[in-house]
């Protein structure tokens, strides 16, 4: 198959994914090698990123997938009328925590936020902004938590190194810490402190 007619497959198998698409996952489809994937994916991204289109071919958690351009967010905004919604401080804490600690355990969440975290460690399962990545060898065997693929995608990062150092994330204003946008079909309500 020629490279131009490998690249629109790519695109398709891109946007019919529902998330970040990996190489080695096309290059299987494809019958082709990894390495001439990631080539192509490169090529694809390049391409987009010299284009005037509103949206672009980003790399997201070893995956890539099409995202709207930044720089369109207000009218991305407007069509999707989003609305501010706030995480509580327990569930910014828990996810905090699980973000910069993982794998951990939900005894130490409860040990470092010093109270009872099943039920925002539940519910933060059932958003899957976090995921449990297996059990620790310990007496007991808890589960081990970390963030998932969804976590990333709703903070915009290519991966866990994107995460704010402490002084950058101790030099954001306030409001920042509390206040997202997110479209108002994606609502999560956070407003709880007992979550």
């Amino acid at each position: 198959m020629a490279t131009v007619d490998l690249k629109a497959v790519i695109e398709g198998l891109l946007l019919v994914a529902d998330g970040p698409l990996r190489p080695d996952r096309i290059a299987l489809i494809l019958e082709i090698e990894v390495g001439q994937a990631k080539i192509l994916l490169q090529e694809l991204q390049e391409d987009y990123a010299h284009s005037s289109r509103g949206f672009a071919l980003q790399l997201v958690d070893g995956g890539f997938q099409f995202r709207t351009r930044p720089e369109h967010a207000e009218w991305i905004r407007r069509f999707r009328k989003s609305r501010p919604f706030r995480f509580s401080r327990a569930a910014l804490e828990t996810l905090a925590i699980v973000a910069y600690r993982q794998p951990v355990t939900r005894a130490e969440i409860d040990y470092l936020r010093g109270v009872d975290s099943g039920g925002v460690v539940r519910t933060l399962l059932d958003k899957r902004l976090i995921r449990i990545l297996g059990k620790k060898d310990i007496p007991g065997k808890p589960l081990i938590y970390g963030t998932s693929r969804e976590f990333l995608e709703l903070f915009g990062l290519r991966d866990l190194t994107g995460l704010p150092t402490l002084k950058e994330f101790n030099d954001l204003p306030p409001d920042m810490l509390t206040e997202m946008e997110m479209p108002a079909e994606e609502q999560i309500s956070w407003e709880d402190d007992s979550l």
